[in-house]
């Protein structure tokens, strides 16, 4: 039995409870039960492997890997603006960077002031910063000498990454107010390629919730506060990259830095019909990100596949020395991170996990068989794989978020041992079944968005429910550092989007957004415009 949504003062007591310890220990059986760590401890003991030494990601190796390329054309993007048609735009002299960084800026302040909140952007910003780039990047395409394909280009920054002049607050009261020394290294390269910094967006609290909601953030002036749905005023956006995956959605730029260590790209990409990738452990550098550790991993959310490829190909070419792990990733492949964005998937070997998607819910299931089948009919080759610790892999300063830590509280060391040693049997298991094919799919989200009404802008509120739907598949590419890309695929009855997740082998990014990229092409994954998109470029 799940515990119910609980919030105001329900949830204050709940809270309590569980710091007490009188009481304590029966609320922690109950969430621990909940979240599916009492399954954990109760595993045979084959189950387990040894004590992880280090988190390099494996790569499958014994299957073939060569794949054709079927050259096919890029996808067309539609109404969406991607970072292809703001270039586009400035060389036909449609609009300039200095335009389009003022219409974003003014459709920035429009937003904050919406009710319900469409409010993308943290409280202290810097909006000179981005008017002295877009002035630079006019003048460099006035001599025609414009650095490339993102000159000019706006894209959001998470409020986990530095950018130089501006605090770092990840989401939360707590954290100091002092502006950062420089940009953080994917913050910089997108810089130095000419990309222009828009704004830093909105998180939930440490980046603890894949809901969306922060009631520590919201503001008297209404900026901080978290956004609603892209697609619906009564629906979570999903986090806790959720200022930067809604931001790409409502039209403000085609990519967005964001940041994963739980599905914190994928599902705020997911439930606002955008696309997302979450890199391979190491492929992208941590310094300057505020969320370091085991399974946080530094991505982005873009309007389009060939927007994702590009701004892999920008910050994520070259090893970074503030970053060590960053060393273990080989070269890119030949032709950049879109290698295959035109290479079709005949031929390719998609696993379905036996048994994971009977987690998710009817419309999420129907909308993603309908994408495999298509893929089938393009001649991909589906086929069932055994991942018997999947379904096991998500057990992991408001009251919701003091209430997961006195959770944790009870979480022993011999816990924590156990839960480690079922990591490396999980990594076992996912190199295994990654090498008979060349990626796996799963539904991104077990459902399409939960609930979030005006008043969860300002008040905490926990919802295991939802938190189990939102997480149920997300955890795997953390656990394992396997490269993980969502594209969106469809819609339900209320027209919330949903998200197709395509697992691939370690440094494999580039085959796992040759897939996204032809559900694209086949327009499988067109979502329809939300209502308050906004038009930088009309």
């Amino acid at each position: 039995m799940k515990p119910p949504r609980l919030s105001g003062k329900a949830l204050a007591l709940a809270r309590a409870a569980a710091e007490q310890p009188t009481t304590a220990a029966a609320l922690r059986g109950i969430l621990t039960e909940s979240l599916g760590i009492e399954k954990l401890r109760s595993l045979d003991p084959a189950a387990r492997s040894d004590v992880p030494l280090g988190n390099r990601p494996w790569r499958a190796t014994p299957m073939d890997r060569a794949l054709g390329d079927a050259g096919l054309p890029a996808p067309s993007p539609g109404s969406r603006r991607t970072t292809a048609t703001f270039v586009d735009a400035y060389a036909r002299g449609r609009v300039s960077p200095v335009d389009v960084v003022e219409r974003g800026l003014r459709a920035l302040d429009e937003l904050s002031a919406r009710r319900p909140s469409m409010n993308l952007l943290v409280p202290r910003q810097r909006p000179e910063l981005a008017r002295l780039d877009a002035e630079a990047s006019l003048e460099r395409h006035r001599e025609g000498r414009a650095k490339g394909p993102l000159d000019g280009v706006p894209f959001l920054v998470k409020d986990e990454y530095d950018v130089a002049g501006l605090p770092t607050k990840l989401g939360t009261r707590v954290e100091s107010d002092v502006p950062a020394a420089r940009d953080a290294t994917l913050v910089a390269r997108l810089r130095e390629a000419g990309a222009v910094v828009l704004g830093k967006t909105v998180l939930t609290e440490w980046g603890m919730s894949p809901l969306g909601g922060n009631a520590c953030a919201a503001s008297d002036d209404l900026r901080g506060r978290m956004p609603h749905n892209a697609h619906h005023q009564g629906r979570a956006p999903g986090g806790s990259s959720t200022g930067s995956a809604v931001g790409v959605a409502l039209g403000l730029s085609p990519i967005a830095l964001a940041g994963d260590g739980g599905g914190s790209i994928r599902i705020p990409a997911s439930l606002n019909g955008i696309f997302g990738l979450k890199p391979t452990f190491g492929r992208t550098s941590r310094a300057g990100d505020g969320f370091r550790g085991s399974v946080s991993h530094c991505g982005p959310v873009g309007a389009s596949t060939a927007d994702l490829a590009l701004a892999l190909d920008t910050f994520a070419s070259a090893a970074d020395p503030e970053d060590p792990a960053t060393s273990w990733a080989p070269a890119p492949p030949r032709g950049g991170f879109g290698a295959r964005l035109g290479a079709g998937v005949r031929g390719l070997r998609i696993g379905v996990p036996r048994g994971e998607w009977d987690a998710a819910s009817a419309p999420v299931v129907k909308a993603c068989r309908e994408a495999l089948r298509y893929l089938e009919r393009e001649g991909a080759i589906v086929v069932d794989v055994d991942l018997p610790l999947a379904s096991l892999a998500a057990p992991r300063m408001n009251d919701d978020l003091r209430l997961s830590y006195a959770v944790l509280a009870g979480i022993s060391s011999a816990d924590h041992i156990d839960a480690q040693r079922l990591r490396t049997a999980l990594r076992e298991q996912v190199k295994a079944a990654l090498g008979a094919v060349h990626v796996m799919a799963l539904p991104t989200t077990a459902t399409t968005a939960p609930l979030y009404g005006e008043v969860d802008e300002t008040r905490a509120f926990a919802d295991p429910m939802a938190l189990d739907a939102m997480c149920r598949f997300a955890f795997i590419g953390n656990l394992t550092g396997v490269p993980c890309g969502t594209a969106p695929v469809g819609v339900d009855a209320d027209g919330l989007p949903i998200g197709l997740q395509i697992v691939g082998d370690a440094w494999d990014e580039h085959v796992v957004l040759g897939v996204l990229a032809h559900l694209e092409r086949g327009e499988v994954s067109r979502i329809p415009t939300p209502s308050a998109w906004v038009d930088l470029l009309g």
